[in-house]
C-alpha cells in the first residue's frame, strides 16, 4: 500500500475536536492500513512524532431509505487516534477544545 493512500480524511466531531486540545487526532484511514503504515504516514506528512496509536473498526450502520423505507447499509470504516507529543500539533484541527482542569 502506498503511504499517500494510508490517510482519507480528518474526523471533525465535538469530541475529536475536544480531543485536539489534548494532543490527541482523529483520521479516516485505509481498510488495508496497519498501525505502523498509519504511523509513517502521519509523521511524513505532517511532520510529527507519534507517540501512540489507537485503531478501531467502525461497523457500517442500516438505514431506511425512499417511500418504500428500503434499508441500506453504510460502508464499514476504519478510524485511528494518534497521540502526538507534548507541544506538537496538527494543523487541520488548530481550533481543538481547551483541556479539561481536574
Amino acid at each position: 500500500m502506498n503511504i499517500g493512500d494510508v490517510i482519507i480524511a480528518p474526523v471533525i466531531t465535538e469530541k475529536s475536536m475536544k480531543d485536539a486540545g489534548r494532543g490527541r487526532y482523529t483520521f479516516k484511514v485505509a481498510n488495508g492500513a496497519n498501525k505502523p503504515l498509519i504511523k509513517q504516514a502521519i509523521e511524513s506528512k505532517f511532520k510529527v512524532k507519534v507517540l501512540k496509536i489507537m485503531v478501531s473498526l467502525i461497523k457500517g450502520k442500516t438505514e431506511r431509505r425512499g417511500i418504500k423505507r428500503e434499508e441500506f447499509v453504510k460502508t464499514a470504516w476504519k478510524k485511528a487516534t494518534v497521540q502526538l507529543a507534548k507541544d506538537q500539533k496538527i494543523a487541520l484541527f488548530d481550533v481543538g477544545g481547551q483541556e479539561e482542569k481536574k
